[in-house]
Formats: C-alpha cells, sequence, structure tokens
C-alpha cells in the first residue's frame, strides 16, 4: 500500500502516555481499523495509522512497530523550550513493550530515537541541536510512505532551522522489515546537507556522544554489550562499530533489547560512543575532534536499529552484524 500525504503544520501536542499508547492499541485491534481511519481486516503486513496531525505508527499486522513525530511535540509540565519534532517514540519490541523514552525526568531534552549534536556551528553562530539551543528539526514533507507485506519505507524531509533560515537540508530514510523469529531489523539512512554556511559538528568534551542516539524506557537488570562482551562500566570515548543494551523493561515485566549497528561506510568507521547503564546508547560522530562540512557536500551515514526478544549473547549479537555488514 501507498500512500501519499501531508498533515498540516502544528505547533504544540502533549506527548502520549504509555498508558494512551496502549490503549490505542487495543482500541485499534478491537475495530480493525486499517491504516486509512476505516473499519476493515487487519492484514499481517505492514501499515501506516495516523496518531494525530503531528504523529505516524507503523503497525505489522496487530503490532505496533514505531510512532514517527514529524510534528512538535511538548509535554505539560516541561519547559516550552525543551519541544522538539523529528524524532521516533515509541519504538516498540516483539512483542508490542515500549523500548523508548521521551521527556525522562533527568534528561527532558532526551527523545526516543533521534539525531542531534550538542555543539553545533553554521558560520560564526554555535548552538545545541542536542538539548534544543538555537536550532530546531522542522519537518517539511513525506518524500515515501510505503508499506506491503514485505517490508516498510518511510522517508522524510526535515531542515535544521535557525529562526526563519534553513541551515541544513536532511533527509531520514527508515526501511523496516518483517520479524523474523526473535528480532527485528531497521535500517535508518541520513543525509545532511550545509545550505549556506560550512557546518561544524562535535560531540560532548570528555564524553563524545553527538549522532544517532537510543534512550531506553525505565527497566532493570540492564545489560550492556559491544563486540568485547558484556560490559559492567559506562564506555566514553570509545570506538565501537556496534552496541546492544538489554533490560526487563518495568512497565511491561518482559525482557528484550535493541542494539545500534554502524554500516562500515560509515564517516571514521567505527566512530566513537558513550553508553551508559541508566538507560542510553550514543553514537559520538565525529566525537570530540569537531568536523567541518562545506555547503553543498553531503554527509551520508547508515545505521541499522536490531531489536530482539530476549538476552542476546554475543554470538547472537556478532551474527546479525555480520548479517547487516553484508548490506550493500
Amino acid at each position: 500500500m501507498k500512500e501519499r500525504y501531508v498533515p498540516k503544520p502544528a505547533d504544540s501536542f502533549c506527548g502520549a502516555t504509555r498508558v494512551w499508547m496502549l490503549a490505542m492499541f487495543l482500541a485499534l485491534i478491537t475495530c480493525g481499523l486499517d491504516c486509512s481511519g476505516h473499519a476493515g481486516a487487519v492484514s499481517n503486513g505492514f501499515r501506516f495509522a495516523y496518531v494525530n496531525d503531528k504523529s505516524v505508527c507503523l503497525w505489522e499486522g496487530q503490532k505496533p512497530v514505531l510512532v514517527y513525530n514529524h510534528g512538535v511535540i511538548s509535554k505539560e509540565g516541561v519547559p516550552a523550550d525543551r519541544a522538539r519534532s523529528s524524532y521516533v517514540h515509541p519504538l516498540y519490541g516483539l512483542d508490542g513493550e515500549v523500548l523508548t523514552d521521551d521527556f525522562p525526568i533527568d534528561h527532558y531534552h532526551h527523545r526516543g530515537l533521534f539525531w542531534a549534536w550538542p555543539h553545533v556551528k553554521i558560520g560564526d553562530a554555535e548552538c545545541s541541536l542536542w538539548d534544543l539551543r538555537g536550532v530546531r528539526h522542522q519537518f517539511e514533507g513525506w518524500m515515501q510512505k510505503d508499506a506491503t507485506d514485505k517490508a516498510a519505507t518511510l522517508a522524510v524531509q526535515n531542515g535544521w532551522y535557525v529562526g526563519t533560515e534553513k541551515v541544513v537540508h536532511e533527509i531520514v530514510r527508515f526501511t523496516v522489515h518483517p520479524a523474523r523469529g526473535d528480532s527485528r531489523a531497521i535500517d535508518i539512512e541520513c543525509a545532511w546537507t550545509p545550505v549556506k554556511s560550512p557546518l561544524t559538528l562535535m560531540g560532548a568534551e570528555g564524553k563524545s556522544y553527538g549522532g544517532l542516539t537510543l534512550r531506553f524506557a525505565p527497566g532493570t537488570n540492564t545489560t550492556i554489550t559491544v563486540p568485547s562482551g558484556v560490559t559492567k562500566e559506562d564506555l566514553p570515548m570509545t570506538n565501537l562499530p556496534w552496541a546492544d543494551l538489554t533490560r526487563l523493561w518495568a512497565a511491561e515485566k518482559l525482557t528484550s533489547g535493541a542494539a545500534i549497528f554502524v554500516h562500515p561506510s560509515h564517516p571514521d568507521y567505527p566512530p566513537q560512543w558513550l553508553t551508559r547503564h541508566y538507560g542510553v546508547l550514543c553514537l559520538g560522530w565525529p566525537g570530540v575532534k569537531p568536523a567541518t562540512f562545506q555547503p553543498g557536500n553531503t554527509i551520508h551515514c547508515r545505521y541499522r536499529v536490531w531489536i530482539h526478544r530476549g538476552l542476546a549473547d554475543l554470538g547472537r549479537l556478532s551474527r546479525a552484524y555480520a548479517d547487516y555488514r553484508a548490506v550493500e
């Protein structure tokens, strides 16, 4: 099924709570709604359904996969300058568990699966896409929204804006593969092009975070696994091709996890990372040393988010990453 629809712009929205999303999930199953909101049989393939005019949900059969928030999302009780757009939340596990968090009280600016840098320099102007100071994401339109029984593709055109001026052209493409056994692969391709002025990106000093980031929902029994094995310590400024976080989710009492795989074509492969057992995996590219990109030159980065049921051991993760390395 193919759909081309651009919703009206919106300025604010109270972020969906986990309870509300579960209620929506049960309601859609009960009513058998198709992705246009009309009554009908629920297929086993992928389909899109609008949550509202700011968020679209991807389903596979009767199970939600992810919600992409293209509108500006805010939350009651959180400072207005923490409003954000252009990110994934919730990201779901294979059994409907919510893997990501949004507006966590310890870091209001963390937002599900997102891509942002704490040091962004446009010409001589310095700002932060990470904690939403001086620059923002803005949705510009859908490039592709296709759903079949074999895969789903969501491609989005965004801009980075300083005030009313667009400073970076952004394209993000998600290719979601069907759940197979106890895992699902979501491929992500990002392209950033400075518009008029040079763009300089840099990660956080002494930590390196800045780039693709997964902020996880609350849970216990957290295990972080990297190519050398299970790590008990948080890892700052560590070069890695992949990392996985698994935990027992507090809300659903299920154990599962998600890894970020970096494609070998990535700049400065393997890039730096920051891992935190409180529940975050942060790419750190270009890391603590700044990198500058000239107008018209496009930065290309490719990743896979690999979602799995249960605890994934090193062998299972290594095989899954080998499969991704083989992707051209």
